[in-house]
């Protein structure tokens, strides 16, 4: 089922985390914010929606780390319900595609109840106080092809946020499939 993100709180603090990453490691989000900002992506690995933009979420991420935004996804999906989503699932996709971001694991997905995560992907852009500046979407395309020059709104978002410490007021909202809850957990 399709599922859209919520507008944009201004200012929403950050939740802290720790969490393991593919390469074992726990990972705060004190040691992966950057010096001017975070992105936190909620994605998974089985996702149509997010299959559809990796390439593009990759390509941003590399080009918003020389701009001092630290970038992190976070996988907070039920493997029991959705193999794929796995630990080493995420493992062997972090190796193939030579993430350029750590790639967490919510195994009991305290995080994305706190931040509120509702799909796959679901971007949270905070700028260097970890005040939150951005909740849309990548751009335009949703799970078709990009479109040449479609305007790449997450990455000019995350930019401004980089450049003035504030995101754009006019946000779209991303979409993608619901975040996968165990039994009981969405409401826990």
């Amino acid at each position: 089922m399709a599922v859209n993100t919520p507008i944009c709180d201004f200012g929403w603090p950050a939740p802290d985390f720790a969490l393991p990453d593919t390469d074992g490691r726990v990972r705060t989000l004190a040691e992966l914010r950057g010096e001017r900002g975070l992105l936190v992506m909620f994605i998974c690995n089985h996702c149509p929606y997010v299959k559809a933009v990796l390439d593009r979420i990759i390509r941003d991420a590399r080009e918003l780390a020389s701009l001092g935004i630290g970038v992190v996804a976070i996988n907070s999906n039920d493997a029991t319900e959705y193999p794929e989503d796995s630990f080493a699932n995420m493992q062997s996709l972090a190796r193939t595609l030579a993430l350029p971001f750590p790639y967490l694991y919510d195994a009991e997905q305290a995080v994305a109840r706190a931040y509120g995560a509702v799909c796959t992907p679901d971007f949270f852009g905070f700028n260097h106080a970890l005040a939150l500046q951005y909740r849309g979407r990548l751009d335009a395309s949703g799970r078709a092809p990009a479109a040449p020059g479609v305007r790449r709104e997450l990455f000019e978002a995350m930019r401004a946020v980089a450049l003035t410490g504030e995101g754009p007021v006019e946000q779209v909202a991303s979409i993608g499939c619901s975040i996968k809850w165990r039994a009981g957990a969405a409401t826990e």
